[in-house]
């Protein structure tokens, strides 16, 4: 499937922000979906997602309790609402897709959620959020 994700942009610390995944001519319902981050200089990480199966949602330590992953199937679109960002919080944001029932949730040594990037082979292209005063 194909996806498009949207709605980043500049914003001063502490504001929000709401992106966007979309599939045009795809059934977003059909896929657990997750959105991940690349900061300049550093690896692609996992931020949240989202299951097909039953809709519950996973987040990495850092982003609980500030961002939320959510389904509009009317819409087709899986949005992820930011708030209280911080300057470490800038990235490029992906959604990507997958067939599989649930999120492909671990634990990492020190506590944390992760699902690692080559659990997905359906990509957007990225959008750009800048935390900056």
């Amino acid at each position: 499937v194909q996806l498009q994700a949207s709605g980043g942009g500049l914003v001063q610390p502490g504001g929000s922000l709401r992106l966007s995944c979309a599939a045009p001519g795809g059934t977003l319902e059909s896929y657990n979906i997750a959105w991940f981050r690349q900061a300049p200089g550093k690896e692609r990480e996992w931020v949240s997602c989202i299951n097909r199966a039953d809709g519950r949602t996973y987040y990495k330590e850092s982003a609980k309790g500030r961002f939320t992953i959510s389904r509009d199937n009317a819409k087709n679109t899986v949005a992820l609402q930011m708030a209280y960002l911080k300057p470490e919080d800038t990235a490029v944001y992906y959604c990507a897709a997958d067939k599989r029932d649930l999120c492909r949730v671990v634990i990492t040594p020190d506590m944390d959620l992760d699902i690692r990037t080559e659990e997905y082979d359906s990509w957007g292209r990225g959008t750009l959020v800048t935390v900056s005063s």
